[in-house]
């Protein structure tokens, strides 16, 4: 599978190239075209007839939500990610029934941006080569699924994202032997090795986790990470 092509349609300047900037770093996507207006991505998009649409909401002539339902009824391979100021209920209410893959308020946080993006195209890739799917490859696949799950799974405090979590839970299963650094979590992940203590050093609290001190090739001294098997 090439590069996910990615259309923006976004009338701040500084903010279509913050977003394009967002997607080109990273892995697996290209930003093809930037349309400043409506109907300037109306052109584009029948031009490029991109994978991905990093959709705004507010524009002078018309709603970016209004272009959200003509792409679902003219371009039904191509996905919509919504980037918006617009916090009402009524337009994310919208977005989620006009089948918009996100909904990301602005400012956008690297992060946050990042991990749908790599869902998604995790997400593309499973299915591509696939004409059937059984029921435990479609719970993987919606992300949503994982997300009220952790969040039923346990009360977290503020600061702690329960699908992050989980997904932490899951990179240290995998490293069960050898244990791993925050700073390789954080690789694997794609956040900063501070922010990966944090989430790390939760799990060690609940006991979910347990962590010991070992030392590294240039003989620094290390915190590793281990599920807590009994």
């Amino acid at each position: 599978m090439g590069d996910i092509e990615v259309l923006i349609v976004e009338d701040d300047e500084r903010i279509a190239r913050i977003n394009q900037r967002f997607t080109e770093n990273i892995h697996g996507y290209c930003v093809m075209g930037i349309a400043s207006c409506i109907v300037e991505g109306k052109e584009l998009l029948d031009i490029i007839q991109p994978d991905l649409v990093l959709l705004d909401i507010y524009f002078p002539e018309e709603s970016g939500l209004d272009f959200l339902w003509h792409i679902r009824e003219h371009y039904k391979n191509t996905d919509v990610m919504m980037i918006t100021a617009a916090k009402e209920v009524d337009a994310v209410q919208e977005a989620l029934r006009g089948g918009a893959i996100d909904y990301i308020i602005k400012p956008v946080i690297f992060d946050r941006f990042k991990r749908t993006l790599e869902n998604f195209k995790q997400t593309r890739g499973k299915i591509s080569n696939q004409l059937t799917i059984n029921q435990e490859e479609v719970d993987d696949l919606f992300v949503r699924n994982d997300y009220e799950l952790a969040t039923k799974s346990s009360e977290v405090p503020k600061g702690i994202d329960p699908l992050t979590l989980s997904k932490m839970e899951r990179i240290l299963h995998k490293y069960s032997d050898g244990g791993i650094t925050a700073e390789e979590v954080g690789d694997v992940v794609g956040c900063s090795r501070t922010t990966a203590r944090r989430y790390l050093e939760y799990m060690v609290s609940t006991e979910k986790v347990k962590a010991d001190l070992s030392y590294g090739t240039v003989g620094r001294p290390e915190r590793r990470y281990y599920t807590n098997q009994t």
